[in-house]
């Protein structure tokens, strides 16, 4: 499951750059949350870690850093990562269907530093999380 999940978290990345080189930045930070969501359950699925069926896992991430034993590289990424994903699902719908009760589209709420910036923040995520995946695998 682990590797399954990382793997489609590099492909959903690829779709977020061609996005963000596209102009569509609503799409790159729905995707860039797609990659850190499916990036932080693989790392969460190798800990034998259940988490919940929602797309902020900041609270799962800190209770993993109070049970779990974890490399100190990864353990000193895991605020980092726990405001990425908290922050990304926030923007999820907003990304998909823009401020509906504001009339603006998604197209109005996303600008190319926003996207660029999720982009970033996702690919840093994914990086965490496939080198905990690595690591654990050798």
């Amino acid at each position: 499951m682990a590797m399954d999940y990382i793997g489609r978290a590099y492909r959903t990345l690829i779709e977020a750059r061609n996005a963000l080189n596209y102009g569509d930045y609503p799409l790159t930070v729905r995707r860039a949350q797609e990659a850190v969501e499916l990036s932080l359950k693989a790392a969460l699925r190798l800990l034998a870690v259940e988490y919940p069926r929602e797309h902020d896992l900041r609270d799962v991430l800190l209770e993993v850093a109070e049970t779990r034993e974890l490399p100190q590289w990864f353990r000193d990424e895991l605020g980092f990562m726990g405001s990425v994903s908290s922050d990304l699902a926030r923007k999820r719908g907003l990304a998909f269907y823009g401020d509906e009760a504001a009339l603006k589209p998604p197209s109005s709420l996303f600008s190319v530093e926003e996207a660029s910036r999720a982009l970033r923040d996702a690919e840093r995520v994914y990086d965490n999380c496939r080198r905990l995946i690595e690591m654990v695998r050798r």
